[in-house]
């Protein structure tokens, strides 16, 4: 045992209390010192990716918390249109703050047509813009748009200048595996999800409620 860990292990509740009291006091103070320096307030480009499940769930968890504020949303869903969710039920219920546009037709190998899929994202593209043009909207969630782009559905180069140009204070939020790294270079926050265990590959289908 450590000379440490031996003091301590010798030490009473008493002041066992005491030093994690000024631990933390001594971790609050620099904690302060630190948020003292962050003064900047911006419209965010927020990027969800990786093969970790939770990419799409974290986002809506987003868009929840920003109608707590009585913010304006906007969601264009580009992959899974043709799915009923439990997302798409609830925010429905806030017709007077959201904007909730299924534009997709199901994944690639369900359509199992190219140029029925470029139709369909240039559809959800031209839908986002508009949404992402008015100041009106606080946050806009692209769901899968990097699948889209993975496919080179749609010229990243324009999704890249209509990012780089948005409203000053409007969040935008993209999720899907394989984020270009163009994407995840002009963003302010990215986040990878890392998939270590998933029960689809133990036979469990996806379920309502977990999933959908």
């Amino acid at each position: 045992m450590s000379d440490t860990r031996k003091k301590k292990a010798d030490m009473t509740e008493a002041e066992l209390d005491a030093r994690h009291a000024d631990k933390m006091r001594k971790k609050k103070e620099a904690r302060k010192k630190i948020l003292a320096t962050k003064t900047q307030e911006k419209g965010l480009v927020i990027v969800h990716t990786g093969k970790g499940k939770g990419k799409s769930t974290a986002a809506f968890g987003i868009v929840f918390r920003s109608l707590g504020h009585g913010h304006k949303v906007g969601v264009v869903q580009f992959v899974k249109g043709a799915w009923e969710t439990g997302e798409r039920d609830v925010l429905m219920k806030f017709e007077d703050q959201v904007t909730f546009k299924t534009m997709g037709e199901g994944f690639t190998w369900e359509t199992q047509d190219r140029q029925r899929d470029i139709t369909a994202a240039r559809a959800a593209w031209e839908e986002a813009k508009k949404m992402i043009a008015d100041p009106s909207y606080n946050l806009i969630l692209l769901d899968e748009l990097n699948i889209v782009l993975r496919y080179d559905y749609l010229p990243l180069e324009e999704i890249i200048e209509v990012l780089n140009n948005k409203p000053e204070m409007t969040h935008v939020i993209i999720t899907g595996r394989n984020a270009k790294d163009e994407l995840i270079e002009i963003a302010d926050l990215v986040t990878e999800m890392t998939q270590i265990k998933h029960p689809f590959r133990d036979g469990v289908k996806a379920q309502v409620g977990i999933e959908f």
